[in-house]
C-alpha cells in the first residue's frame, strides 16, 4: 500500500471543502456567502499548491495527475450549480462549462486507452483560473462578476475546441 503524498492529501482536502462551501452558500446565517466565498477561493489556491507540492517534493502520481483535475471539476461543477440556482448565473452557461468539462475528459479517456497523455494545456490552466475568479466574484456580488464569467465561458469554449484540434489524430 502507497502512502498518501502531500499533494493527493492537499487534494483530498479541496475535494473535503465542497460539502463545507455547499452548507455555507446554502445557509442563511450572516456574511454565509462572504464565508462561502473565501472557502471556495480557499480551495481553488489548492490547486495550484498540490501541483507545486507534487513537483517540487518528486511525487507527481497518476493518481494524482487523475485525482486533482477531478477535484476542480467538482468545486466548479458546485458552485456553478449553486450560482445557477441563486440565479446569478444562467444554466446555459453552467451546462456549456461542465459539458466542455465531460468532453475533454472523455478526450483524455480515449487518449489514454491509445497510450496518450494529454496534459493540461496553458489555455486550460487560463480557463480554470477565470472559472474560480468569476465564481468568487459572483459569489460576492462583485458587479465585474458577469464579465469574468463571460470571458471564463469563451476562453472554456476555445480551450475545449483546441482539445479536440490537438487531438484530432485519435480519430482517424
Amino acid at each position: 500500500m502507497r502512502r498518501l503524498t502531500l499533494a493527493t492529501a492537499i487534494t483530498f482536502a479541496r475535494i473535503l471543502l465542497i460539502p463545507v462551501f455547499m452548507l455555507l452558500v446554502s445557509s442563511s446565517l450572516p456574511y454565509a456567502n462572504t464565508a462561502a466565498a473565501v472557502i471556495f477561493a480557499i480551495a481553488a489556491l489548492t490547486d495550484s499548491l498540490d501541483g507545486y507540492a507534487a513537483r517540487i517534493r518528486k511525487e507527481v502520481t497518476r493518481f494524482g495527475q487523475l485525482v486533482d483535475p477531478l477535484a476542480d471539476k467538482l468545486l466548479v461543477t458546485a458552485a456553478l450549480f449553486t450560482l445557477v440556482e441563486m440565479g446569478r448565473v444562467s444554466s446555459w452557461i453552467a451546462v456549456l462549462i461542465v459539458g466542455r468539462e465531460f468532453a475533454v475528459s472523455g478526450l483524455r479517456i480515449i487518449a489514454a486507452v491509445e497510450g496518450i497523455v494529454i496534459p493540461a494545456s496553458p489555455l486550460a490552466k487560463l480557463k480554470t483560473t477565470l472559472q474560480m475568479a468569476a465564481i468568487v466574484a459572483l459569489l460576492l456580488q462583485w458587479p465585474f462578476g458577469l464579465f469574468l464569467m463571460g470571458l471564463a465561458t469563451a476562453i472554456t469554449v476555445i480551450s475545449g475546441l483546441d482539445y479536440f484540434y490537438r487531438a484530432r489524430g485519435l480519430f482517424n
